[in-house]
Parts: structure tokens; sequence; C-alpha cells
């Protein structure tokens, strides 16, 4: 199903079975060893897997995250787990974009300054650059970053409201959070009002969350920072999903979203 066909938004069951069918959710792609070990870094304090977080000392027992990610993710949740096939749970992803609607909905409401980024150009663009349309439609204003910025070796670039990092004549996966701590001080120096709200991932959202500016974000059940984030209150909402499956299976999780934010053009 194209992104650009517009579907009609599922229903909730719909949404699950899809989620479950494309392994944006269930039984996903993200292997168990590659969780463990990525909580295991979080925990000994490696700031690459903080995402732009400030965790301090309050994360170092790796079970601790876990318990987290069991609660906002869905993963499996018996420790002895250690190898093999790992999950997201599809309801926990439909009750994340359910809050992220309610976001999105205020925002709209309150023609807000929202910042919409991501890290995932090869996955994750097809749903925010959706996003940045309707959002702009309803009444926000889209910012846009400077000309010119640069980070870890690139520059950040912007299509059709998205902001993204390009590097070496293509665009960027990236988990930094220094492209947008580049764009946030650059709208200061510039003397630009600052987002009111953060649509993002990865290391963009939580450097936005970090600053205390309203974020919401997609993070996969490697990526625990943003959950981490979510339950300490510094980024309002993290949807548990797959961020690199083929684009065109977030059709209808996008549509769902911007039916349940009031954005879909239809209420």
């Amino acid at each position: 199903m194209p992104m650009d066909s517009a579907p009609t938004a599922p229903s909730r069951q719909e949404l699950v079975e899809h989620l479950i069918r494309t392994r944006i959710a269930g039984d996903v792609a993200t292997s168990r060893e590659n969780n463990l070990d990525h909580y295991r870094e979080l925990a000994e304090g490696n700031r690459h897997f903080w995402l732009g977080l400030e965790l301090g000392d309050r994360w170092q027992d790796p079970a601790d995250v876990l318990k987290v990610m069991v609660e906002r993710c869905g993963v499996v949740a018996d420790p002895g787990h250690r190898r093999g096939q790992d999950t997201i749970d599809p309801e926990l992803t439909v009750d994340a974009l359910d809050r992220m609607a309610a976001v999105l909905q205020k925002a709209a409401e309150n023609s807000s300054g929202v910042l919409v980024a991501t890290g995932h150009p090869a996955g994750l663009f097809a749903v925010h650059r959706v996003l940045a349309e309707a959002l702009r439609a309803a009444g926000c204003t889209v910012i846009e970053p400077a000309e010119h910025l640069y980070a870890d070796g690139g520059e950040i670039r912007h299509m059709t409201g998205v902001a993204m990092l390009h590097r070496g004549g293509g665009l960027m996966h990236t988990h930094s959070p220094e492209p947008m701590r580049k764009i946030l001080d650059a709208l200061e120096r510039d003397g630009r009002p600052l987002p009111d709200v953060v649509v993002a991932d990865h290391g963009w959202a939580g450097y936005a969350g970090s600053q205390g500016i309203d974020t919401v974000g997609f993070a996969d059940c490697n990526d625990p920072a943003l959950f981490i984030g979510e339950a300490e209150s510094t980024v309002l909402v993290s949807v548990p999903l797959d961020d690199n499956v083929s684009p065109h299976h977030y059709a209808p999780m996008t549509a769902y979203l911007l039916a349940a934010a009031g954005l879909d053009g239809r209420s």
C-alpha cells in the first residue's frame, strides 16, 4: 500500500493485525541478543545509547532497563531469555499511538510551532513527512532549520518539513543528538522561537526532550533510552515499533494516527 495512497484509517484491531503481519510489532527482526547488549551498554553509561538524554546514575542495573522495556515496549519478560526472538507488543504500540495523537491534536488546536525530524530516512521518513504535512495543514508552524548547519561530519537538511542529516551524497541513519542540538542552538542564536512540540526519533527526540520541549517519538526495542525518557517524563510519548521496515508498511499506522489526532481532514 503506497504511502501516497492516503489509506483509510484502520480500526484498532485491523491495525494490530497489520503490525503483526508486517513485523512492525509482534515477532520483530531485532534479536534478543542485540536488545540485551544495548540495555547493558546504556546501563554502563555508554552515552551513544542515551540518545541525548541525561540519565545520570539512575539506570546502572540492566535488569531495571529490561523491566521498563517489558512494561513500555513488550519485550520478553523472562530475564533468562538470552538468545533468539524478541517481541514488541502491538497493543502497546497502538496505546502509544493514541497518546501521541492526543499531543498532536493539542498542537493543532494551539497552532503550535512543531519541529519534525528523523534519524531513519530509509524507514520513518515516510511517517514524518505525512505528519509534517498534516500539522501544517491544521495551522501549525512547521519549523525548518537554518541553512548551512553541520553536525557529525554532515549537513542538516530538510525535505517537506522533515529535518535529516545528509553526508556523502545520502541521507544518514543516525542515533546522534548533535543535529538536534545544532538546530535548537541556531534557533536561539537567530532569535527564532524554539518549537513547542518535537516529533522525532533517536537522538533527535532524546535531546529535544532533555531541553524541556514537549517531545513525542518512535523507538525500536533495542533503543531503550526513549522509553526510559517517557518513564521519567522527559519524553511525552515513545511509540514502540520496528523502526526500519519497508516504508510503505507504515501507511496504515500513519493513517490511524492522523485519524486519532483529528488531522486526517475527515473530521
